[in-house]
């Protein structure tokens, strides 16, 4: 299938090898293809060449970790058809943002499961939008039993989406994170990559994690729009994502973590036309730093991709956009990314994949 993929791309024997090996992580499945956070989503993302699956994890009323992006579900699932749940429609705040929907915090995972899920970005992924209505909302622990049955080793990299906030209400999503990875034997032996925006959940995780020899921690660093991780926020801190990215900060990230994943752009910039140009000194100063560097999130849509990149429809896939825009990453030195499309991923590798 890959060989197949490479020769419609116009890729074999026509590229100098690439001289790294970045880990693929998939981007909350194969989201590119089918609805986010599924299994199914999930079983493809293995099949199409991915080192790591990501889930997104959230915790139910009844304290379970599901996988969801947010814990608004009102555009990744078909909640709003569900008349019976139409009187828990509320807004909340999180992170300082105010939203309105439906969250995962207030339903039972036996009510979660009722729901089906939804592509979020259906005038862009017809393909996926195809699945509507299809397949459940997974658990961390189906995911896990997912990646166990696969016939090659399949990392874990786990986000955990706002637990200053669920700690608030009486979740410690931290907590529950590190209970499966201790009690789950899949988890204890497997790769895991657990990442996280917010400062102090990484550094509890350093500690409680210590012994785990297999799991390593992720410093998630927000574009310009967000100045502050919302548990420095919290404690009227000072410190902001810029100085995270300094030499002296990413001095400090290496106290608790192994790695640090920018969006693409703190990596390699636009110009004020929209093309991609010279990469920033970022991941040689992380790696001077001993921090290894991924990258989020390559999608193989012409609006996600830099201008000098887009061919065809303004909303089209264009895969050698994508695929000329991992290489350069790769070339600039990146150590992973999160992609949409594993497969794609794989055939920007391939060179040293196969």
């Amino acid at each position: 299938m890959m060989v197949r993929l490479l020769l419609v791309l116009g890729l074999v024997m026509t590229t100098a090898p690439l001289a790294a090996k970045p880990l693929i992580f998939a981007h909350r499945g194969a989201s590119a293809w089918l609805p986010e956070e599924t299994l199914a989503a999930y079983e493809r993302a293995i099949a199409d060449g991915a080192d790591f699956i990501e889930p997104d994890l959230v915790p139910t009323k009844d304290g379970v970790l599901v996988a969801r992006h947010e814990s608004n579900i009102a555009e990744t699932t078909d909640v709003a058809s569900h008349p019976e749940f139409a009187a828990r429609r509320v807004v909340k705040v999180i992170d300082g943002r105010a939203q309105e929907g439906w969250f995962t915090e207030d339903f039972t995972l036996a009510e979660l499961k009722t729901l089906r899920a939804k592509e979020r970005l259906g005038a862009l992924r017809p393909e996926s939008k195809a699945h509507d209505g299809q397949f459940e909302v997974a658990t961390l622990g189906e995911i896990v039993a997912l990646a166990a049955r696969s016939k090659r080793r399949v990392g874990l990299v786990p986000e955990l989406k706002h637990p200053t906030y669920f700690a608030g209400l009486g979740f410690d999503t931290p907590g529950m994170l590190v209970a499966a990875i201790k009690g789950t034997a899949y988890l204890r032996r497997a790769p895991v990559i657990v990442q996280c925006f917010e400062i102090a959940t990484l550094k509890r995780l350093h500690k409680e994690l210590a012994e785990q020899r297999n799991v390593e921690l992720l410093q998630l660093i927000q574009g310009p729009e967000v100045r502050q991780p919302a548990d420095v926020v919290l404690a009227s801190g000072a410190l902001t994502f810029e100085d995270m990215v300094t030499p002296a900060g990413l001095a400090e990230i290496a106290t608790y973590a192994q790695w640090i994943s920018p969006p693409l752009r703190r990596v390699i910039p636009l110009d004020a036309a929209g093309q991609s140009g010279p990469p920033a000194a970022l991941i040689a100063d992380a790696h001077k730093a001993g921090l290894k560097v991924s990258v989020f999130t390559f999608r193989p849509e012409n609006q996600f991709l830099p201008v000098n990149l887009r061919g065809g429809d303004a909303n089209a896939r264009w895969p050698q956009g994508m695929v000329a825009d991992v290489r350069a990453f790769v070339a600039a030195g990146v150590d992973g990314f999160f992609t949409d499309d594993p497969a794609l991923g794989w055939a920007a590798l391939a060179p040293h994949k196969g």
